[in-house]
């Protein structure tokens, strides 16, 4: 069984930053990709960014430059540095953890930016 904890939602205004957390435990394999999808209301959800093991990263067109992705692979955990957040970045973020073709998500953290 895996699960998946997230942390460090919350509300902030345009230009500001917030960081996320997802630490994973259970039957993790070290060879895993983790990473951040997105979902707004009425939207599909979508990728942010992801890492695999080896530290090679995949970041969406429209927030990079400004989202970093990091992942402490001893403590299993993944996060998220979002920079310069815009009110088009408010969705729920969700994190997911991919692991011998199986796909593990966390519950989801709000994160809301005004203008």
């Amino acid at each position: 069984q895996v699960q998946l904890v997230e942390s460090g939602g919350g509300l902030v205004q345009a230009g500001g930053s917030l960081r996320l957390s997802c630490a994973a435990s259970g039957s993790i394999f070290s060879i895993n990709t983790m990473g951040w999808y997105r979902q707004a209301p009425g939207k599909q959800r979508e990728l942010v960014a992801t890492i695999n093991n080896g530290g090679s990263t995949n970041v969406a067109a429209s927030v990079k430059g400004r989202f970093t992705i990091s992942r402490d692979n001893a403590k299993n955990t993944v996060y998220l540095q979002m920079n310069r957040l815009k009110p088009e970045d408010t969705a729920v973020y969700y994190c997911n953890l991919y692991v011998r073709f199986n796909n593990y998500w966390g519950q989801g953290t709000q994160v809301t930016v005004s203008a």
